[in-house]
């Protein structure tokens, strides 16, 4: 409840309706209420923010443009390409532990994991699934 009300008094701030003191006065008093009637008392003057549906329909517009000027869209793809790398670091210690408890060079196994690991980046890169809207 008290972060509810919280949120409730950081939009009432962002709109202009508090100025910052009021807002941390109410704010302070938010987070040391005991009972839900002293939260009410604080956003009583506040307008009720929309309901659910009209709040869901106005997001993502607002949100998706920001999101899309924030986030490349090659992000899950390199992200994809860190988590290989990650694992051929992890791999290649295993091979160079392994080989040097042996005492000689062994065949360089990871090259099978990470050769069908980075067709499949390949692939869903010239490829992408349509359905999800996702690289991979």
């Amino acid at each position: 409840d008290r972060d509810a009300c919280a949120e409730r008094l950081a939009t009432a701030l962002s709109e202009g309706r508090l100025d910052l003191a009021e807002y941390e006065h109410r704010l302070d008093e938010a987070m040391s209420a005991v009972v839900v009637g002293q939260l009410r008392a604080l956003t009583a003057d506040l307008p009720e923010p929309p309901p659910p549906a009209e709040r869901e329909e106005s997001e993502p517009a607002a949100l998706g443009s920001a999101r899309s000027a924030l986030v490349s869209p090659w992000k899950d793809w390199v992200d994809e390409w860190r988590w290989w790398l990650g694992g051929a670091v992890i791999m290649t210690g295993i091979w160079g532990v392994t080989s040097a408890m042996h005492g000689d060079v062994l065949p360089y196994w990871p090259l099978v994991p990470l050769g069908i690991w980075a067709a499949i980046l390949i692939a869903a890169a010239i490829w992408p699934d349509e359905s999800t809207g996702s690289r991979t």
